[in-house]
Protein backbone atom coordinates (compact mmCIF):
# COMPACT_ATOMS: atom_id res chain seq x y z
CA UNK A 1 0.00 0.00 0.00
CA UNK A 2 1.41 3.64 -0.83
CA UNK A 3 0.88 6.88 1.43
CA UNK A 4 -2.28 8.08 -0.68
CA UNK A 5 -3.93 4.72 -1.14
CA UNK A 6 -3.20 4.55 3.51
CA UNK A 7 -4.47 8.21 4.27
CA UNK A 8 -7.42 7.60 2.14
CA UNK A 9 -8.38 4.57 4.21
CA UNK A 10 -7.70 6.67 7.26
CA UNK A 11 -9.98 9.34 6.11
CA UNK A 12 -12.85 6.90 4.56
CA UNK A 13 -12.82 5.06 8.36
CA UNK A 14 -13.41 8.49 9.88
CA UNK A 15 -16.46 8.70 7.71
CA UNK A 16 -15.51 12.17 6.11
CA UNK A 17 -15.79 12.86 2.97
CA UNK A 18 -12.64 14.65 1.39
CA UNK A 19 -14.57 18.01 1.63
CA UNK A 20 -15.30 17.56 4.74
CA UNK A 21 -12.13 16.27 5.69
CA UNK A 22 -9.78 19.43 4.53
CA UNK A 23 -12.86 21.67 5.75
CA UNK A 24 -11.83 20.99 8.91
CA UNK A 25 -8.11 20.51 9.02
CA UNK A 26 -7.32 23.69 6.82
CA UNK A 27 -6.14 21.39 4.26
CA UNK A 28 -6.87 22.28 0.59
CA UNK A 29 -9.16 19.56 -1.34
CA UNK A 30 -7.62 19.50 -4.48
CA UNK A 31 -3.83 19.52 -3.38
CA UNK A 32 -5.38 16.43 -0.71
CA UNK A 33 -7.07 14.87 -3.39
CA UNK A 34 -3.66 14.55 -5.28
CA UNK A 35 -1.92 13.41 -2.00
CA UNK A 36 -4.72 10.28 -1.85
CA UNK A 37 -4.18 9.81 -5.78
CA UNK A 38 -0.39 9.34 -5.30
CA UNK A 39 0.04 12.28 -7.62
CA UNK A 40 1.54 14.45 -5.05
CA UNK A 41 4.30 12.52 -2.68
CA UNK A 42 4.04 13.15 0.93
CA UNK A 43 6.27 15.83 2.56
CA UNK A 44 9.51 15.10 4.29
CA UNK A 45 8.86 17.36 6.62
CA UNK A 46 8.18 15.18 10.11
CA UNK A 47 6.64 18.20 11.60
CA UNK A 48 4.14 18.24 8.65
CA UNK A 49 3.36 14.82 8.73
CA UNK A 50 3.39 14.78 12.73
CA UNK A 51 0.28 17.12 12.06
CA UNK A 52 -1.30 15.29 9.46
CA UNK A 53 -1.02 11.86 11.96
CA UNK A 54 -3.33 14.03 14.25
CA UNK A 55 -5.37 14.49 11.68
CA UNK A 56 -6.41 11.14 12.21
CA UNK A 57 -6.20 10.60 15.87
CA UNK A 58 -2.92 9.22 15.51
CA UNK A 59 -0.23 10.13 18.54
CA UNK A 60 3.42 9.95 19.09
CA UNK A 61 5.01 6.81 20.18
CA UNK A 62 2.10 4.29 19.18
CA UNK A 63 2.11 2.00 16.26
CA UNK A 64 -0.35 4.07 14.36
CA UNK A 65 1.93 7.03 14.37
CA UNK A 66 4.67 4.49 13.58
CA UNK A 67 2.89 3.13 10.51
CA UNK A 68 2.23 6.46 8.96
CA UNK A 69 5.56 7.59 9.30
CA UNK A 70 6.95 4.52 7.37
CA UNK A 71 4.16 4.53 4.77
CA UNK A 72 5.32 8.49 4.23
CA UNK A 73 8.88 7.41 3.29
CA UNK A 74 8.16 4.55 1.71
CA UNK A 75 6.39 6.52 -0.94
CA UNK A 76 9.37 8.82 -1.03
CA UNK A 77 11.51 5.91 -1.69
CA UNK A 78 13.53 7.03 2.02
CA UNK A 79 15.78 4.44 3.71
CA UNK A 80 14.08 4.00 7.32
CA UNK A 81 15.31 6.58 9.48
CA UNK A 82 16.65 5.03 11.89
CA UNK A 83 19.56 3.79 9.62
CA UNK A 84 20.51 6.94 8.77
CA UNK A 85 20.41 8.71 11.74
CA UNK A 86 22.79 6.18 12.73
CA UNK A 87 26.14 7.75 11.35
CA UNK A 88 28.12 5.12 11.64
CA UNK A 89 25.60 2.53 9.44
CA UNK A 90 24.88 5.53 7.24
CA UNK A 91 28.69 5.81 6.60
CA UNK A 92 28.78 1.95 5.21
CA UNK A 93 25.50 2.46 3.10
CA UNK A 94 28.33 3.62 0.06
CA UNK A 95 30.27 0.49 0.69
CA UNK A 96 26.91 -1.60 0.84
CA UNK A 97 25.49 -0.28 -2.18
CA UNK A 98 29.43 -0.34 -4.50
CA UNK A 99 29.04 -4.03 -5.27
CA UNK A 100 31.31 -3.71 -8.45
CA UNK A 101 34.87 -4.16 -8.63
CA UNK A 102 35.97 -1.38 -6.31
CA UNK A 103 36.91 1.30 -9.19
CA UNK A 104 37.09 5.38 -7.98
CA UNK A 105 33.76 5.94 -10.36
CA UNK A 106 31.66 3.20 -8.61
CA UNK A 107 32.35 4.74 -5.55
CA UNK A 108 32.01 8.26 -6.62
CA UNK A 109 28.23 7.08 -7.77
CA UNK A 110 27.95 5.41 -4.92
CA UNK A 111 28.63 8.40 -2.59
CA UNK A 112 26.13 10.58 -5.29
CA UNK A 113 23.02 7.73 -4.41
CA UNK A 114 23.65 7.83 -0.56
CA UNK A 115 23.64 11.66 -0.46
CA UNK A 116 20.05 11.14 -2.17
CA UNK A 117 18.78 8.86 0.27
CA UNK A 118 20.32 11.30 2.68
CA UNK A 119 18.23 14.38 0.95
CA UNK A 120 15.05 11.95 1.02
CA UNK A 121 15.14 11.98 4.40
CA UNK A 122 16.02 15.69 4.72
CA UNK A 123 12.83 17.93 5.79
CA UNK A 124 11.11 20.22 3.23
CA UNK A 125 9.07 23.09 4.14
CA UNK A 126 5.73 21.99 3.48
CA UNK A 127 2.49 24.20 4.68
CA UNK A 128 0.67 22.09 7.41
CA UNK A 129 -2.81 24.06 6.68
CA UNK A 130 -4.80 26.44 8.75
Amino acid sequence: MDFGNYVNDLRIKSKKTLREFCLENGLDAGYWSKIERGVNPPPKDEEVLGQWAKFFGLQPKTEGWNRFMEEARASRGASPKDFLDDEKMAGLLPAFICTGDGNDTEELEARKLTQKIKEANTPDKFLIGG
